[in-house]
């Protein structure tokens, strides 16, 4: 039996109901079902217009300006000049498997430090905080060479694709718009 997706309903006064608990909920509560992995959907209770992606963004602006950001202000100037191109769908799908790769890799970190200390939190916190403070200078490393590498994947595709186009279109004669062809004169 697959689980059915909680709906929130977000009235004109802002307030966000969870149908679920019949009860006012705040974007803290939202919070702490992503947190959770909870399946969820925000809707306008007036026009049932699709809202998630909205609350999404405000629980991040609060995460931003609440604390240490997470986004500097040049990934997100690079961000808002990709509206609106031709690559913003690829960008999208690939930040995507990005953040995919990083939780998996996250994942099976926290599975083997689960195995090594059982599920006693506070020694995975400590084991974390050491790890991170040890290994900063080699995840940063990792990261960087992981992200070259994509920088040259990407570059590799996009001179493919004007190879490709080059290709597709060589047997055209390309001129300036404003030439006039040659007549010859009577």
């Amino acid at each position: 039996m697959s689980e059915q997706v909680r709906l929130i309903k977000k009235y004109p006064n802002r307030r966000l109901y969870d149908t679920k608990t019949s009860a006012y909920i705040t974007l803290g509560d939202v919070k702490d079902l992503v947190l959770k992995y909870e399946t969820f959907k925000v809707s306008d209770a007036k026009t049932g217009e699709d809202l998630t992606r909205s609350i999404l963004l405000q629980i991040i602006l609060e995460e931003e300006t609440g604390g240490v950001p997470l986004f500097s202000c040049d990934l997100l100037s690079g961000f808002i000049r990709f509206y609106g191109s031709a690559m913003q769908g690829m960008l999208g799908k690939y930040l995507e498997n990005n953040m995919k790769t990083f939780v998996d890799f996250q994942q099976k970190l926290q599975d083997q430090s689960r195995s090594m200390y059982g599920d006693n939190t506070h020694l995975q916190a400590d084991f974390w905080t050491q790890f991170l403070n040890f290994q900063q200078p080699a995840m940063q490393s990792m990261m960087t060479a992981y992200m070259d590498q994509s920088k040259k994947m990407f570059q590799q595709m996009q001179d493919q694709l004007q190879s490709q186009t080059r290709n597709m279109f060589t047997g055209f004669q390309f001129g300036n718009p404003g030439d006039k062809p040659d007549r010859a004169e009577k």
